[in-house]
């Protein structure tokens, strides 16, 4: 079965860049498009008694009138649904991707991933939702639940779409960091790109021994990638190699080996999907 591409569609401002970098992915690695928007529970009516003490007769005709605005209510959020994706496929179809499918679920964005991502290549969304321009500083309330339960890598596309040429890929040595290289390794997405693989920390015998082993997996794999050691923190540093140094895409595993991987994302993973400008590849 051909793996797809997972884009998450929600309305936001984000979602055109979804929408561009679930092509370009497409475009490389010859996977198709499935477009998922996903009605929520907070999207479905309200259930209210809003009738109170009113005597029979004109009780139970309100509760008929409620039922009808709450019927009405449920048909417009499933339109809604069903034009956020027709404008969804129109963006992916104008970038040249004719493999397109469209689904409308209902429920938990969650569960809704879990029941698809066993198809799924990589998971594209946003960085934030529908409130995007209300909350420039903080995550969309989903993707760190994403992070958490998907197996799946997590693409989280920046708020504009830019081609891609050059990677920063964070290594520090841990699983999911070793994973990542793996994943670049056998991805044709990362065909052709310029990779640089970056440990962030002391100059150690480890880490330079980390770093070799990296770059023989990707050497093995046709791709010819740097590597280097940069003291500093990585929440700080990261970010500002990115900006310097024109990266246009960050790959970094979701946790640190450090971290308690059950519980939270990593600190650093937060801070660099937070701050940077352009997208975030997320491993597990």
């Amino acid at each position: 079965m051909t793996q797809k591409i997972i884009a998450l569609v929600d309305g936001s401002i984000y979602s055109e860049s979804v929408c561009d970098h679930a092509a370009w992915i497409s475009q490389r690695t010859e996977a198709p498009v499935e477009l998922i928007h996903v009605l929520g529970r907070r999207d479905a009516p309200e259930k209210q008694d809003l009738s109170g003490s009113i005597r029979l007769g004109a009780r139970t005709k309100l509760m008929e009138e409620l039922a009808e605005l709450d019927a009405q209510r449920a048909k417009l959020v499933s339109h809604r649904g069903r034009a956020v994706l027709e404008d969804a496929r129109a963006i992916v179809d104008r970038d040249g991707v004719t493999d397109i499918t469209t689904r409308l679920r209902h429920g938990d964005i969650v569960e809704a991933i879990t029941e698809v991502e066993s198809d799924a290549r990589v998971i594209v969304i946003g960085k934030r939702g529908e409130a995007a321009d209300f909350a420039k500083g903080h995550l969309g309330s989903n993707l760190e639940r994403i992070v958490r339960a998907a197996t799946r890598p997590i693409f989280v596309a920046s708020r504009a779409f830019k081609l891609i040429e050059k990677v920063l890929v964070a290594y520090d040595g841990g699983s999911s960091a070793m994973k990542a290289v793996d994943h670049i390794a056998r991805s044709p997405l990362f065909r052709d790109l310029k990779i640089e693989v970056i440990t962030v920390g002391a100059d150690s015998a480890d880490h330079r021994k980390g770093l070799e082993d990296a770059k023989a997996l990707l050497k093995a794999a046709g791709m010819d990638a740097a590597t280097r050691i940069v003291e500093g923190r990585p929440e700080d540093v990261l970010g500002k190699l990115v900006e310097e140094e024109a990266f246009g895409m960050l790959v970094m595993g979701a946790y640190g080996h450090s971290r308690i991987r059950s519980l939270v994302i990593g600190s650093t993973t937060t801070e660099m999907v937070r701050s940077c400008k352009v997208p975030v590849v997320l491993m597990r």
